[in-house]
């Protein structure tokens, strides 16, 4: 069964004739399901923590639009919060977390290997999930990579550029790479125990991946996710693994050879055209339609899905969003997108 689900088909290198769909955060607010399902739940953490509840609101979208993928419905932040640090989330503004900006701060975390009680919850909804998917349907795990997370461990919010985590490196970067040392190999652990209970793909969310410079970019992106890579195919060889370093630009050619990484999601401030001649000669690419579609939709939606479905019909082809799909979406517009992408051929 799997070697015929089409995102495996598209992971191992096939060039399909229909590119297989998904779209980040296919789960969430944009849906009145989720948001019926929510407010069940009474607020965003108890129901990523209600395996139950967190089942259901990843199933809503497979049920609505037959996607060939589901992605574990979770935060790149429980991982965190099972590491020590509080973690809340502000009405209209986002999450917020206690600060590790030094040492002292650093050594109250706690170890790799602690984190799993705290996420058992997740682990059940993996199993919950690999138990009710439909059987031509691909369960993806995921966690952030190190450094997007740290600069949400070390600011206690996200930031629009990323500068405390910046600032905490220039002035104690002993206590930042030992941050970033403890992320990857937690996450190491994470995405491991994910497969154990039944991912069958894992995907690496670098969102803050393109504030990174020069050579902290090989340094903070490209090394952990090598590192989390290598490890976790040690353990689990036959698991696909697909990495976003999101608005990497230029570094995402030799990005997927440099790390291992099956498939490189691409943001969409690179062209499919840029794309296919710089990066899919590597392997498979995901991407790139831009979210904004999603809420105006029409024409241009039609346009540029046609256009990237086309111009990337010669390699293997994951079709996605360059980045989620936004709250303020329209859900006809994603039926819009999809009904697109499997007429184009």
């Amino acid at each position: 069964m799997k070697q015929s689900k089409p995102i495996l088909r598209a992971l191992a290198g096939e060039t399909l004739p229909t590119p297989p769909i998904w779209m980040m955060r296919q789960a969430g607010r944009y849906l009145p399901e989720y948001r019926a399902t929510r407010a069940e739940a009474g607020d965003f953490l108890s129901l990523c923590y209600n395996s139950d509840l967190a089942t259901e609101v990843t199933l809503q979208p497979i049920r609505r639009y037959s996607f060939d993928a589901s992605i574990l419905f979770a935060d790149i932040l429980l991982l965190p919060q099972a590491l020590g640090v509080n973690l809340w989330f502000v009405t209209g503004e986002g999450p917020r977390l206690s600060t590790i900006t030094d040492a002292a701060g650093f050594a109250k975390l706690k170890g790799k290997d602690d984190i799993h009680e705290h996420l058992a919850p997740i682990y059940q909804t993996v199993r919950n999930l690999a138990q009710s998917l439909p059987g031509q349907t691909t369960l993806i795990g995921f966690a952030g990579a190190p450094w997007t997370v740290a600069t949400y461990m070390i600011a206690g919010r996200g930031t629009p550029d990323q500068a405390p985590a910046h600032l905490l490196k220039s002035e104690d970067l002993p206590v930042f790479e030992a941050l970033i040392d403890l992320i990857t190999e937690a996450t190491i652990e994470y995405l491991s125990q994910q497969i154990l209970a039944g991912a069958e793909v894992v995907k690496l969310f670098d969102s803050w991946a393109g504030s990174l410079r020069n050579n902290d970019f090989q340094k903070y992106a490209l090394a952990p996710t090598k590192r989390i890579i290598s490890a976790l195919k040690l353990r689990h060889p036959d698991t696909p693994i697909i990495a976003f370093p999101r608005e990497a630009g230029d570094k995402y050619i030799g990005f997927a050879k440099a790390t291992g990484a099956d498939c490189v999601a691409i943001d969409n401030s690179v062209s499919a055209e840029w794309t296919a001649q710089n990066v899919q000669v590597d392997g498979c690419v995901q991407g790139n339609l831009a979210s904004r579609h999603m809420v105006t939709g029409g024409q241009a939606l039609i346009d540029e899905t046609t256009e990237i479905v086309k111009t990337l019909a010669n390699g293997p082809h994951i079709f996605n969003l360059g980045h989620g799909i936004t709250p303020d979406a329209d859900p006809e517009n994603v039926q819009l997108m999809i009904d697109t992408v499997r007429s184009c051929t």
